[in-house]
């Protein structure tokens, strides 16, 4: 088999699960993507072709064909990628393929399962995504930061520090660090605080990071009274 066969075999298995309507919901939660580029195939169902696949001399000669055309051939692609369990392995696959996501479906759903087990060795690969300058990468890599480094044994004060040194007027940098600190308010509130009264962070992303915190059922309504006193208007 070489990389046009594997690529139109599992092209054609994305195509068998086509659902019509599921695709335009789809493209309708990422608007920078052609509508042309959704096949419509739901999550469990990638998961599940990535599961079938993964291992395979189909899968390797795949995840080598780069950039996709379809948006659930980069979901299966992140899918396939996250299923890696060598480190080493892992991060090259995804320093293979950040710098062809574009788009936020796409870079939130990489969850690779060894991090989670291997959070201490991580954050130098972290840093590496935040000053790459790749939006997508850094996206990804402030998400690490969200889910591994925001509760203890490896909350620092610092890791907040990481987060707020992202300042770029893109929308989807901006909304994630948002989310980052809203979840830190949740989980890290004493520590997450200063960040807001000291309005460390720009002016939009303070005023959405207190929006989603206040809309958390994690947040104390105590600390929601104080967030509310310090929005900027």
């Amino acid at each position: 088999m070489d990389t046009t066969q594997a690529v139109n075999t599992i092209r054609e298995k994305l195509f068998a699960l086509k659902d019509e309507k599921y695709a335009a919901f789809s493209a309708s939660l990422v608007p920078n993507v052609e509508r042309e580029r959704f096949i419509g195939v739901r999550t469990p169902q990638l998961r599940a072709l990535a599961k079938e696949l993964c291992g395979t001399e189909e899968a390797r000669l795949f995840m080598a064909a780069l950039p996709h055309y379809y948006q659930e051939e980069n979901c299966l692609h992140g899918f396939l990628t996250e299923r890696i369990k060598d480190e080493g392995g892992l991060y090259a696959a995804l320093d293979a393929f950040l710098p062809h996501v574009t788009n936020w479906a796409v870079c939130d759903l990489i969850s690779p399962a060894l991090f989670k087990k291997r959070p201490a060795s991580l954050m130098p690969k972290i840093d590496e995504w935040l000053k790459s300058g790749d939006v997508y990468a850094v996206r990804f890599g402030l998400g690490m930061l969200m889910a591994h480094y925001l509760d203890a044994p490896y909350f620092t004060e610092e890791v907040l520090g990481r987060a707020a040194g992202v300042t770029s007027g893109e929308y989807y940098l901006k909304m994630m660090v948002a989310w980052l600190f809203a979840t830190a308010l949740a989980k890290q509130y004493d520590a997450a605080l200063p960040y807001i009264k000291d309005r460390r962070l720009d002016a939009w992303t303070h005023n959405k990071a207190i929006q989603k915190a206040i809309e958390s059922r994690r947040v104390t309504d105590g600390h929601k009274a104080e967030l509310r006193a310090l929005k900027i208007k």
